[in-house]
């Protein structure tokens, strides 16, 4: 466990956390993305800036972070927890680090980061990215730890993401085993998150004031076996 604060789970937004499964989930989604979305619009650059410096402090007293020789990180858009501290801190470790960029056909990609000089925006309101050559969706194999951005996540590692979907994808090549770390804000923890059979689960959480790993969700109980009688 983390020797730094452990950050409590919220009972925020209480309605979402007391109501039972809501009748359309996907648009319950849409209503906590926007709220989330609206709390963050908020956050002032010293605020943002302040963050990400604890963020980075605290994700690097992880175990398997600090343990990793190859880590999946992403680069931070402006409202999300800061990231780019963390990742310089992370390179002057020498960690080797893959970042998410835009492929072929519009399909997301990885490619190695070398330096913050190299951290080019393709697109307006994208991320920066690496310049470097995509390395293929199998190079999330290689990563000892991924650092995954979520807009909430709950006490059974659910995990309310902007809605495109592709980490969702994405996480089906993390190599058994690999801890999947969100990066959230503390008031982001909450109670409880809309999900749906295709959301795949975090195995930890870190926010600027602490990190704590995951409770897994309940597998569905398998059914009885029919019984077989003698001459059946």
């Amino acid at each position: 466990m983390s020797t730094v604060a452990q950050p409590p789970w919220h009972a925020h937004e209480e309605a979402t956390a007391q109501r039972s499964r809501p009748r359309d989930t996907a648009e319950e989604k849409d209503r906590l993305r926007r709220q989330v979305r609206a709390r963050r619009a908020h956050r002032s650059m010293r605020r943002r800036a302040e963050a990400a410096a604890r963020l980075a402090e605290v994700v690097l007293t992880i175990p398997e972070v600090t343990a990793a020789r190859c880590v999946s990180v992403y680069a931070s858009r402006p409202g999300e927890p800061g990231t780019e501290p963390l990742i310089e801190a992370l390179a002057a470790r020498g960690v080797r680090l893959l970042v998410p960029v835009l492929g072929t056909g519009l399909q997301r990609d990885w490619a190695e980061y070398t330096g913050a000089a190299d951290m080019r925006e393709r697109a307006p309101g994208r991320p920066p990215e690496p310049g470097g050559a995509p390395l293929g969706s199998a190079a999330l194999l290689e990563a000892d730890v991924v650092l995954v951005p979520a807009l909430a996540v709950d006490a059974r590692g659910g995990r309310l993401g902007q809605g495109g979907g592709w980490y969702d994808r994405v996480l089906a090549h993390v190599r058994p085993g690999a801890p999947v770390i969100a990066l959230v804000h503390e008031d982001e923890i909450l109670a409880s998150v809309p999900r749906e059979a295709h959301d795949v689960p975090v195995t930890a959480v870190a926010t600027p004031d602490g990190w704590r790993h995951v409770e897994p969700p309940e597998a569905p109980e398998a059914p009885d076996a029919p019984e077989v009688r003698p001459g059946a």
